[in-house]
């Protein structure tokens, strides 16, 4: 139950929650903290934050305090690989990354919980890479008092199945390469392409494992992706040669090699013309030739989740079609930029 009394005449009183001061351009922070007796001299700081009225706040057996919901709704929503801060500041809780990997969300629920309008839960996109102690979310009660039943629906809603959110680890994957194209095999040019995967691979905590190179045949690239196979690679990436050209046989030469469930083709550019698929439990990925010259393309959006271990069929690349279009800024802030959100 709330009442209000004039700020005048409540010097002793016991502040329900924290009162926010913002200066433009300066700081956002509490200036009265949940908790603090008002004295007299704090009568003119409140009055300029705008506080004529102070709450009395008496809670009912049936009645939340925001900070107490808070700490119960964060919990909830928190899945494995999520952590939550200690305690409430001014009714908002965060959570972070427990450790390094690709935040997951479930964006149905998500939708759900804040469906009901007094609980609230924002998040970074789905699916995106995050360092060990990163914010991915925050959540609160938006009122200062609720009904407890209220937070108990929410809750519900968010603690089903996996939870809202997870910060999935990424397996360390011994990468066989093959580099395909006649031009590189035969040394009419120098490949460029080694170079870009061994970085991006290093940078989730993966490396290459074995490289081999094979020219336009479809037999001789079937055979260096069995090589690789053999080496110990648990991860095939081939480089090149997918596009609709009669020499481009790559995409011939994955299938030649026993690629299963293989899906050509992406609503992603740059990576129209990337190919999925797997050999036994190996994922294989089909890398055209953009993926030398754009810095970031669809292999970055689909790698991490393969190091997950999920699989990636027709369904999850058509998905990816909304938000698919890199917009090609002068300086990459990928993945803080909306391509693949």
């Amino acid at each position: 139950m709330l009442k209000t009394i004039p700020v005048e005449q409540s010097v002793g009183m016991i502040l329900p929650h924290d009162i926010t001061e913002i200066v433009r351009g300066s700081h956002k922070g509490s200036a009265f903290k949940k908790g603090h007796i008002i004295r007299m001299e704090d009568i003119e700081h409140l009055k300029r934050l705008g506080k004529d009225n102070i709450y009395i706040l008496t809670l009912e057996a049936d009645e939340i305090h925001e900070n107490e919901a808070a700490g119960i709704l964060a919990r909830a929503l928190a899945g494995q690989g999520v952590e939550m801060a200690a305690k409430a500041d001014e009714g908002k809780i965060t959570l972070t990354a427990a450790r390094e990997g690709l935040l997951r969300v479930n964006k149905d629920a998500l939708y759900r919980f804040n469906l009901l309008g007094e609980v609230m839960c924002s998040t970074l996109h789905d699916n995106t890479p995050v360092k060990m102690g990163e914010i991915i979310a925050a959540t609160r009660l938006i009122p200062l008092v609720a009904l407890r039943a209220l937070v108990i629906k929410a809750v519900r809603i968010a603690a089903r199945k996996d939870h809202v959110l997870q910060v999935l680890p990424l397996r360390s994957a011994k990468a066989g390469l093959v580099i395909t194209g006649s031009e590189v095999f035969h040394g009419r040019i120098k490949d460029r392409f080694e170079e870009v995967l061994r970085e991006k691979l290093l940078s989730l905590g993966s490396h290459i494992h074995t490289v081999e190179f094979a020219p336009d045949d479809v037999a001789l690239i079937s055979a260096a992706i069995h090589r690789c196979l053999t080496a110990g690679a648990d991860l095939i990436v081939t480089s090149g040669g997918m596009s609709v050209d009669p020499d481009d046989m790559t995409r011939a030469g994955i299938i030649a090699a026993g690629a299963t469930d293989t899906v050509y083709g992406t609503p992603v550019l740059p990576g129209a013309m990337l190919l999925v698929g797997k050999i036994g439990e190996i994922p294989i990925v089909g890398v055209p030739a953009c993926g030398m010259y754009h810095k970031i393309t669809v292999l970055d959006l689909l790698l991490p989740r393969i190091l997950t271990g999920e699989s990636i069929g027709r369904k999850e690349l058509a998905s990816m079609g909304h938000g698919g279009l890199c917009r090609n800024c002068p300086t990459c802030q990928y993945p803080v930029c909306n391509f693949g959100k």
